[in-house]
């Protein structure tokens, strides 16, 4: 299982939540961030159906996977 951690930041001027190396939109307060990302790592957990996906890969193969909808990340929220 997965597991993504949404960390709350100061961040251009006000509040964001990051997720790795990407900011969300900036919020006015950490409790306004903070709300924005439990929403957020709410989203991440909801199933949806199987798929299949295709992608190229740097060599030019193509590849197709079946994406299992319910096969979704662990979250958590910190700061």
């Amino acid at each position: 299982m997965v597991q993504i951690t949404y960390r709350i930041v100061e961040h251009d001027g006000g509040w964001a939540y990051k997720l790795g190396e990407t900011f969300s939109e900036t919020f006015a307060t950490h409790d306004a961030a903070r709300a924005a990302a439990v929403a957020a790592s709410r989203e991440q957990k909801v199933s949806d159906e199987d798929a299949f996906i295709e992608y190229e890969e740097a060599d030019g193969r193509w590849i197709t996977e079946r994406a299992d909808g319910h096969d979704r990340p662990e979250t958590t929220v910190e700061g």
